[in-house]
């Protein structure tokens, strides 16, 4: 297949992550300035009708195709996006429309590859095409992927994950990152880099988005865990072994561990060490504690212990952490952004 005839379509509906949709289009277009093609791809944005499509943003987008007129071609990639929605508590849903998946698994018939784009993920489960397959999603909807689709295996913490002819995208963002690999697997590394040089990005970031993520996001459906989660927040500073926490929610040990598990897919142990981590990275991001100092308000014992536990769970260390993310007077962020000069292999996940 000649480079021009690489048919990329975008599927739209209302609802849907403005960035998802514009963020791959801008990739693909740059590389118009690093090859001597005249293009690399043709991108469409197909929906239900041609009339506008209202985005996440309020922003309104134009499709150019409909799905139906789709539906004898051959396509090269189809990229599909998500939508999400919040509840009071702020907690995020992925959104899954029945028509839409009913479109995306007709038109993945004619595709050579899939790929989908932060929540996306859910769409493409939803139409039987992750069945069985390694997939990511934004980390906030991974447990409603896993529990939901108990036959896809669930990653939340790779940028992007490739698993055959099927491509899953982490975050929001991460469309760009995803992008950059379709152009390293269609024209090359070489290629992919000067167009990550482009953008003003990593052609692989340097970690997951378990750095991004908040670790405490499940929710436990007992009165007796609720209350024990709250009491864990109030006394990270203190041992809280499993003995400690047995005795606080009247239960024997064994039993505790039972309960953890069946609620927050955890145990006790690893909870409080997640809790620890949070703390700890609230404090890295806004204060100018020692490690010593934040290894003592969040428990940890020994700064050693402290480093361990961010290496397990963030794949960095807390000074690589302060140094990415530490607010700084105005608003901002310290974040070590850049380009660099690193190949992006099929699958990236965090500590490669």
């Amino acid at each position: 297949m000649s480079s021009a005839g690489r048919l990329v379509v975008i599927v739209l509906f209302e609802g849907v992550d403005l960035l998802d949709v514009t963020g791959p289009p801008e990739v693909f277009a740059l590389l118009r300035r690093e090859t001597d093609e005249s293009t690399g791809y043709q991108v469409l944005l197909a929906a239900e009708t041609t009339g506008p499509v209202t985005t996440s943003a309020g922003v309104r987008v134009l499709p150019d195709i409909t799905f139906e007129e789709l539906a004898g071609r051959a396509i090269d990639t189809l990229l599909v996006p998500g939508s999400v929605e919040t509840d009071e508590r702020r907690r995020v849903r992925a959104l899954v429309d029945p028509a839409v998946v009913a479109w995306v698994r007709r038109l993945a018939e004619r595709t050579r590859r899939v790929t989908s784009v932060c929540v996306g993920a859910h769409l493409l489960a939803a139409a039987g095409l992750l069945d069985g397959k390694r997939a990511t999603t934004h980390w906030s909807t991974a447990g409603q992927l896993a529990a939901e689709h108990p036959e896809v295996e669930v990653d939340a913490d790779p940028i992007f994950i490739r698993d055959g002819d099927v491509w899953t995208g982490a975050g929001i963002s991460s469309c760009l990152d995803l992008s950059l690999a379709l152009v390293a697997d269609d024209f090359g590394e070489a290629v992919a880099l000067r167009v990550a040089r482009q953008l003003v990005m990593y052609l692989k970031r340097p970690s997951g988005q378990s750095q991004f993520s908040v670790p405490l996001e499940p929710v436990s459906t007992t009165r007796r865990i609720e209350d024990l989660r709250h009491h864990i927040t109030r006394h990270l500073g203190e041992p809280l072994t499993l003995a400690d926490l047995a005795a606080t929610a009247h239960v024997s040990e064994r039993q505790l561990t039972r309960i953890f598990k069946a609620e927050l897919g955890m145990t006790p142990s690893a909870y409080v060490e997640s809790a620890r981590v949070e703390r700890a990275r609230h404090q890295l991001e806004s204060t100018d504690a020692t490690l010593e100092r934040i290894t003592t308000l969040c428990g940890f014992g020994t700064t050693d212990t402290l480093i361990r536990a961010f290496r397990r769970r963030l794949d960095t260390t807390p000074m690589e952490y302060r140094r990415r993310f530490r607010a700084v007077p105005g608003g901002g962020a310290v974040t070590g952004a850049g380009p660099a000069p690193v190949p992006a292999p099929a699958s990236a996940p965090a500590g490669e």
